[in-house]
């Protein structure tokens, strides 16, 4: 079944049974209601302590997941297929619903059963959709991965139908960090940059969805979603992203085309849609510029293996290979960094004067580190808070990062002058407000629970009210004790205990054999039977009703005190949300330019040479992964030179030609030589005795080829196309790696091709 397709249960579109079919229940009665008016999402539909799904929701769900299909009722004459999940496992199945393309409409309790029954005794409890979980934005760290972006990208054309000259504008937001960015870019560099952001989400309009030259493409893609064409209404555009941030108007975020603003906007729409209105703390839009990162195309980031192996794993890739970072905002961003190195010579050399002033100092470098692995995820935490799905550990999150930043500043304060990268994001850090560390700290318990709704996690003597609301809770419940001992003695029933649940409240429950002497005069006047079930009998009592009543009064008003104290500070941290993202960015700054440093001292590497000639000059380089890979092993690496300068500096010329015999290095050699450049640009030091690079601004690779049967060409087409779109798209400042082009072809056509 494919995945974005509206699940409608078959029967029940006109909402009325048919003539002569008994009505459904209250309760099946607000499932259609709700589930009409989300009929592309599976709607998790909360009863008690689970979500339940019905209909064809609950097949699709049960297959998707392995679980039990059962049903309950009937609907027009034939039975309810449902299935369930416990909630306290709720995220672990949203998590395996997402990662197949689903989109899940979460319906909760909106009021206490107690308030439905003031109603009538037939009054349903209110439910509604709190929000709409799509892959492109989740924010709960058991639904991420902590090292990666999940991105949720948008995707607007500027011509109704596809041609040469087509632009696109793409915007990403990932709304568990805030991060928003915005490009546009030709029909190849589209390609590019949705390898780059490898996004978990992309919405488009109807129109490009079924384009006929752009369709196959786009369906290719894992969870794209094709949205109404009001979603990418560019007359609105502007006014709806303006709106968002609570401008007038968007010029404070630069000259954004007509095409980039409805991109921008019909990401935000769909951020709106699914969130129901909650607005996740997103900065300002950035643009990012054509050219100011280096292109690498879609086959070149496999065929380098940058961030995953050819197995598909991150072990293996280079990424794997040059990660040191503590953190996780750290490692997204050395992620991101490694997917988009820059062409700017200029801002290159400031990240690497980053890294050599944890190179120089090691134990500023090491004091950083430890207090860095000691620091929370900062922005996922505010995300969280912000948009009502936080708990009291995200609280602590808040209070730990405040703490942890205030000292990471003043370690940095003490090493005198700071490199500039280094300086701003001590500033960064100074922003935030140390008062509001003092008011989580003085508020929050030292041990939390993971949920709000379980209480306990305000300190005692915080509040008052809340003390004195615990201390009758707590009270209740030794004369709940006491009063269980005193009716063991009464009856002389030993194991007689007193339970609760959510049905019957406090009970007295005895085994079967002893119920009989319950329910038998004398004690018949004290003790009223409730329940029967196999072996146990359960009875009440009028003291244990009135106590009940004064315990879950206590209770209740104790959570709703608690309840009450996390909102004023979830309010405080959300009214401090720009200070804090930019400490976070600033955290995940300083953990890549100490991680890259570590890196450098551990392998060797040198800091290379970035300018705006044409020199490609690396004296003694080694391939990054493959050395690692060789440590501890018997036969170290072979460093190797390249110098593809042009003829007036250098006596090769611009064109290796490597020829030698199988397992020689040839593939490895022309590898190593593009991931230096690649380190290089993105602010890395590099592993070679020494390194000038002139900043390239595009890499192709043509390595290895397979037949393309379907579209009829074979391995030599397939190869002779893609080189072709090489050559022609690559410039003076492209760095182009071609292993073993034409292979197996006679000596006339390896010649033509060469010519």
């Amino acid at each position: 079944m494919d995945a974005a397709r509206p699940i409608i249960p078959s029967g029940f579109e006109s909402g009325s049974p048919g003539e002569g079919a008994p009505r459904a229940t209250p309760v099946m009665e607000q499932y259609i209601e709700i589930k009409a008016a989300n009929p592309d999402c599976l709607l998790f539909y909360r009863m008690g302590d689970f979500y339940e799904l019905f209909f064809e929701d609950a097949e699709v769900a049960a297959r998707a997941l392995g679980i039990v299909l059962t049903k309950r009722g009937k609907h027009l004459g034939r039975d309810i297929p449902m299935c369930g999940v416990p909630i306290h496992r709720a995220d672990e199945y949203l998590n395996r619903l997402i990662a197949l393309g689903h989109r899940v409409a979460v319906c909760e309790q909106i009021e206490d059963p107690a308030e439905a029954k003031k109603r009538g005794g037939k009054s349903v409890v209110r439910r509604d959709v709190i929000r709409v979980v799509t892959p492109g934005t989740l924010t709960e760290d058991t639904l991420l991965d902590a090292r990666r972006n999940n991105y949720l990208l948008a995707i607007a054309r500027a011509r109704a139908s596809i041609a040469e000259d087509s632009r696109f504008a793409l915007a990403w937001i990932d709304i568990s960090t805030g991060e928003f960015r915005i490009a546009e870019r030709d029909r190849a560099g589209l390609a590019a940059e949705i390898a780059r952001l490898e996004p978990g989400e992309i919405i488009v309009s109807d129109a490009l969805y079924g384009d006929g030259a752009l369709a196959p493409y786009l369906r290719s893609l894992p969870a794209v979603r094709p949205l109404p064409r009001d979603v990418f209404d560019a007359a609105t555009a502007e006014r709806r992203l303006a709106g968002y941030f609570g401008l007038a108007t968007t010029e404070s975020f630069g000259a954004l085309s007509r095409l980039e603003l409805t991109a921008a906007a019909a990401c935000i729409s769909y951020v709106e849609r699914t969130q129901l209105g909650a607005r996740p703390p997103l900065s300002p839009p950035v643009r990012e510029a054509q050219g100011a990162t280096l292109a690498i195309d879609q086959a070149t980031r496999s065929n380098l293996e940058l961030a995953r192996a050819l197995s598909g794993e991150r072990r293996g890739s280079l990424l794997a290979a040059i990660d040191r970072t503590v953190t996780a905002a750290g490692s997204r961003l050395l992620a991101q960094r490694l997917a988009a190195p820059l062409t700017d010579p200029g801002a290159i050399e400031r990240r690497q004067d980053a890294i050599e002033f944890f190179v120089a100092d090691a134990a500023a470098r090491a004091e950083l580190r430890a207090r860095l692995a000691a620091a929370p995820d900062l922005a996922r935490a505010l995300a969280r808070l912000v948009l009502g799905r936080g708990g009291p550990r995200d609280l602590a999150a808040m209070r730990d990062g405040i703490l942890a930043a205030a000292g990471i500043a003043g370690e940095l304060e003490k090493g005198g002058e700071l490199a500039l990268e280094l300086a701003q994001a001590t500033h960064a850090l100074r922003r935030l407000d140390p008062a509001l560390a003092s008011e989580l700290g003085a508020a929050l318990a030292e041990e939390l629970p993971h949920l709000k709704r379980d209480g306990g996690f305000v300190r005692t003597g915080f509040d008052a009210a809340l003390d004195e609301a615990r201390a009758l809770r707590d009270e209740s419940r030794r004369v709940i004790a006491a009063l269980q001992s005193r009716y063991a003695d009464m009856t002389s029933v030993r194991a007689l205990k007193i339970r609760h649940n959510n049905v019957l409240g406090y009970f007295v429950d005895v085994t079967a054999q002893h119920g009989e002497r319950l329910m038998a005069p004398p004690l018949n006047a004290t003790f009223i039977h409730r329940q029967t079930l196999a072996g146990q009998v359960r009875f009440t009592t009028t003291e244990l009703g009135e106590l009940e009543a004064k315990i879950a009064s206590a209770a209740d008003r104790a959570l709703a005190i608690e309840l009450e104290t996390f909102e004023t500070l979830a309010a405080a941290v959300t009214a401090a949300a720009s200070a804090i993202k930019e400490a976070a960015e600033a955290l995940a700054v300083l953990d890549v330019a100490a991680a890259l440093a570590q890196l450098a001292i551990e392998r060797h590497y040198v800091r290379p040479q970035i300018d705006a000639s044409l020199d490609f000059i690396i004296e003694g380089g080694r391939h990054p992964v493959v050395e690692q890979a060789l440590t501890g092993d018997a036969s170290a690496f072979v460093a190797n030179d390249c110098d593809l300068s042009p003829p007036a500096s250098a006596a090769n010329g611009r064109i290796y030609l490597v020829t030698g015999p199988n397992m020689a290095g040839k593939s490895t050699y022309l590898r190593q030589n593009a991931l230096i450049a690649i380190m290089a640009q993105m602010g890395s030091f590099v592993p070679a005795r020494r390194a000038k690079i002139g900043a390239i601004d595009r890499l192709f690779s043509r390595v290895g080829a397979a037949d393309d049967i379907a579209r009829g060409r074979s391995t030599f087409m397939v190869e002779m196309v893609e080189t072709a779109a090489i050559l022609n798209q690559a410039s003076e400042r492209a760095l182009v790696i071609l292993d073993e082009i034409g292979r197996g072809t006679a000596t006339f056509d390896g010649l033509s091709i060469a010519w």
